[in-house]
């Protein structure tokens, strides 16, 4: 299904200028709630700023330029302003480390960054080590570093239309670099053309049945794809209302929620769990939200107290930032089958394969594959590794990692990661379902589940488990817990309880950080 023509970011953007001009395009509220509003056009006219500042600062089509930003203006003014000039994105996660952005900065070749004060004890120390970076613009401050400069003056004073010389940027071009938070190895760095996204606000905006002045709400990160796909190019090309929140706060969240009239939002447990710990209030019922766009599942306690709670139906689907992004939605209208991920998504054809790329009867359980075009229904590939690339693409299917089985009216359910499985005995233990069975407790707020090596099994079931606020759980409790709804051998045995578990700025579990940990105390064991 192509819904892109050769449509370029840029005409996007500006086709939906000339339809909603005055309308609401970005109400953006940060973290202290002060609310900076953007219609349509004083969107684009402050983009096309944006790109003549670019522009006249000496920055061309191809170059490659880092945005290390928060949910404010900034952030999307700059991936557009980039976007309309030729110039490649490269969206960076506002958690990583210096030697992290050291990696970022020269494996994506960039010459530029975009960032704010508040992240300079990062990226200093890593523009040190990256002499390609000439240009470094930051944001929400009137004292830039010596030799930065403030991103405001990049815009103020330049005209609010491009010049008209200025060439058309081919549908096919790059438009951006996402990376991967990568599991055992350096993040890899996922190709985005402008058609690839074009496609994905099409596709997006018919799966959320977008309706036009609609408001979409998200505290989500644009450094990453559900917002920008669900939230940032769905919304714009049905001509509704970004509600960009700087970030996420459980005590405020129906607030704004409220505040701002958001339709839709989307959904994490990183998300629903702080929520369903605040007090009940008599106004929790009190929005009008039309659906919560879910990624994967949660235990089914959580979905069912959380509907019932809120007054909210979660919209359960499946994607991944190789496919920018939706892959399997459950539908808006008809069954859902919870906790199926619902079948493929509007464009989209899949398949479930075993080990030898044979495709698996219905309910037999194996990797998901999707059919695409790379570069404008699926990545165009991963940058500067073609041996990655080769290994995820093949004849048009892309290779999830991601274990699913289907019903017979083609619903999907997942099970787990690829990487995610655990071998003891001979035996496959989804790391998954131990969690979703730790989750069924009521003392349990969350938890993450790990192979550690065994000397008999090969490895053994670790969990790490964070308790809801004034709840006594002991280890043995917990163990016999899992026994209760699992086979025995899948039940953990180890238990670690914590006062909280590493996380990823979207709330994801950094496992790694957990097998690292692990791996250290086994090295000092046996050291």
């Amino acid at each position: 299904m192509d819904l892109v023509g050769e449509r370029n970011l840029r005409d996007l953007l500006e086709e939906r200028a000339a339809l909603y001009g005055d309308r609401d395009y970005l109400i953006a509220e940060d973290k202290a709630g002060a609310i900076e509003r953007f219609s349509y056009r004083a969107f684009d006219e402050r983009v096309n700023q944006v790109a003549n500042g670019l522009l006249a600062d000496g920055i061309r089509a191809g170059d490659k330029v880092v945005i290390h930003l928060p949910n404010i203006p900034p952030f999307l003014l700059t991936l557009f302003a980039l976007a309309k000039i030729g110039v490649v994105a490269v969206p960076t996660n506002i958690a990583c480390t210096a030697d992290e952005l050291v990696y970022l900065f020269d494996f994506s070749e960039a010459v530029a960054l975009v960032s704010e004060p508040a992240f300079r004890g990062a990226y200093m120390p890593a523009l040190a080590k990256c002499p390609r970076i000439e240009r470094i613009y930051e944001a929400r401050t009137d004292a830039p570093e010596a030799g930065f400069r403030r991103w405001d003056a990049l815009w103020q004073g330049q005209a609010t239309a491009l010049p008209a010389s200025l060439p058309r940027v081919p549908s096919g071009a790059l438009a951006q670099i996402l990376f991967t938070s990568g599991t055992t190895a350096r993040p890899k760095g996922v190709m985005h053309t402008h058609a690839h996204m074009v496609w994905s606000g099409e596709q997006t905006a018919m799966i959320a049945r977008y309706v036009p002045g609609e408001r979409a709400l998200t505290p989500l990160p644009c450094f990453h794809v559900n917002a920008q796909s669900l939230s940032v190019l769905g919304p714009m090309t049905a001509g509704c209302t970004l509600v960009l929140l700087e970030g996420f706060s459980a005590s405020r969240f129906w607030q704004q929620v409220r505040r701002h009239k958001a339709n839709v939002i989307p959904m994490l447990p990183a998300l629903m769990r702080p929520l369903l710990l605040r007090p009940p209030s008599a106004g929790d019922r009190d929005h009008e939200i039309r659906i919560a766009i879910y990624g994967i599942n949660c235990a089914e306690r959580e979905k069912a107290e959380f509907e019932q709670r809120f007054d909210v139906e979660i919209l359960n689907g499946y994607g991944l930032t190789e496919a920018l992004t939706v892959v399997t939605s459950a539908p808006i209208h008809g069954r859902r089958q919870w906790p199926s991920v619902g079948p493929a998504a509007i464009g989209r054809e899949v398949k479930i394969v075993d080990p030898d790329g044979q495709e698996v009867a219905p309910r037999e359980i194996g990797e998901l594959l999707v059919k695409g075009v790379p570069g404008r229904t699926i990545m165009l590939g991963y940058y500067k590794n073609p041996t990655a690339t080769q290994e995820t693409l093949s004849d048009g299917w892309l290779r999830t990692g991601d274990n699913f089985w289907a019903d017979e009216s083609g619903y999907l359910y997942f099970v787990d990661r690829k990487k995610d499985i655990i071998k003891r005995g001979g035996e496959n233990i989804s790391a998954s379902e131990v969690e979703l069975a730790l989750m069924e407790h009521p003392s349990i707020k969350e938890c993450a589940v790990i192979a550690v090596p065994d000397p008999i099994k090969d490895e053994a079931v670790k969990a790490f488990v964070v308790l809801r606020p004034g709840a006594a759980l002991r280890v043995d409790d917990i163990i016999a817990h899992c026994q209760r709804l699992l086979a025995r051998f899948k039940g953990p045995q180890f238990v670690e309880i914590r006062d909280e578990l590493p996380k990823t700025p979207v709330g994801k579990v950094e496992k790694k950080l957990l097998r690292q940990e692990e791996a250290d105390k086994a090295a000092r064991a046996t050291s």
